[in-house]
C-alpha cells in the first residue's frame, strides 16, 4: 500500500489527464470537470506537508466527491456504448477509489496508535 501524499499525487495526475483527453475527444466543457478537481488535489499534495490532517481530510472528500460524481458519466458511456469513455471513466474512478482506501487505511492506522 502506498502513502496517501503518493496516491493523491497520481489520482490529481490522473483526473487532469484523463480529463484532459476526454475534452479534447469529445469537446465537451463537462470533461473539464475531472480536471479541475485534479488540479486541486494537485495544489493539496503540495500542502500535504504542512498541514497533513487538514490536508488529508480536504482530499478525502474531494476525491469521495469525485468518486461519486463520476457514476453519471459511467452509466452515461455504458448506455452510449462507448469504449474509449468507459474505459477514462473507469480508470478515473479506480484511481480515486485506491486513493479512498490509502486514506481510509492511514486514517485507521493513525487512530489505532
Amino acid at each position: 500500500m502506498t502513502t496517501p501524499k503518493k496516491t493523491l499525487l497520481s489520482s490529481s495526475i490522473v483526473l487532469i489527464s484523463l480529463g484532459l483527453t476526454g475534452y479534447f475527444l469529445k469537446l465537451s466543457p463537462t470533461a473539464l470537470i475531472p480536471v479541475f478537481f485534479g488540479l486541486i488535489l494537485f495544489i493539496c499534495f503540495f500542502f500535504y506537508d504542512r498541514k497533513p490532517k487538514l490536508i488529508a481530510h480536504i482530499s478525502v472528500g474531494l476525491v469521495l466527491l469525485v468518486f461519486l460524481a463520476l457514476f453519471m458519466p459511467l452509466s452515461k458511456r455504458i448506455s452510449d456504448q462507448d469504449i474509449g469513455g468507459l474505459i477514462r471513466v473507469g480508470l478515473m474512478q479506480l484511481s480515486c477509489l485506491y486513493s479512498l482506501i490509502c486514506f481510509i487505511m492511514s486514517f485507521a492506522k493513525a487512530r489505532s496508535k
